[in-house]
């Protein structure tokens, strides 16, 4: 008679293997599911604070931009600063603060009236605040870069302008470049 003895199945050792690796390897999927879990709101912030910088950005980049004021007599036939039927019309330096109100409508004569303007929380142009975006703040800065463009231009014909959206971890700053069309017609 043999006493020749065969597993069948598996043994208490293996089973306790196999219930350990399997064990870690789904707290590994998990750990990386809960990241992606929590990084998965980050595109909607991004794409409000986008949509925010953008429509901002064409706001300021739709005003006029001309040697003088808009309300110059002069503004639509002035071929430089001296042309403006008032001199303290001209546009060609930017203004220490923004010309145009966050808390009311925003009535822009020009680019240059939102030099150094700031928005928080964040409202339309009639200056209605918009629900949903008040951990948002906007602020605009606008430069005379003529001078530095190829080919060079005068220093105050070409204005970037940059637009900062800021929420939490969120931060984008969109740039555009107005240049001076003058004296061809106010828009």
């Amino acid at each position: 008679m043999s006493t020749e003895y065969r597993q069948r199945g598996i043994s208490l050792i293996e089973l306790i293997m196999f219930i350990v690796i399997v064990s870690v390897g789904i707290a590994g999927i998990l750990s990386v599911m809960n990241v992606t879990t929590k990084a998965s709101a980050d595109p909607l912030l991004r794409k409000q604070a986008l949509a925010i910088a953008e429509s901002l950005l064409e706001e300021i980049e739709l005003q006029p931009f001309t040697y003088c004021a808009p309300d110059d007599t002069n503004a639509l036939t002035a071929a430089n600063a001296a042309g403006c039927a008032v001199p303290a019309n001209s546009e060609d330096s930017l203004p220490t603060a923004a010309r145009v109100s966050n808390v009311a409508q925003r009535d822009a004569a020009n680019v240059a009236d939102y030099t150094n303007f700031a928005m928080a929380p964040i409202r339309d142009i009639s200056g209605t605040q918009i629900n949903g975006l008040a951990a948002y703040s906007a602020s605009v800065a606008i430069t005379q870069v003529g001078d530095t463009l190829t080919p060079a231009v005068a220093k105050n014909d070409a204005l970037q302008i940059d637009v900062r959206v800021v929420s939490g971890n969120t931060d984008i700053t969109l740039t555009g470049y107005r240049f001076r069309y003058a004296p061809n017609a106010l828009p």
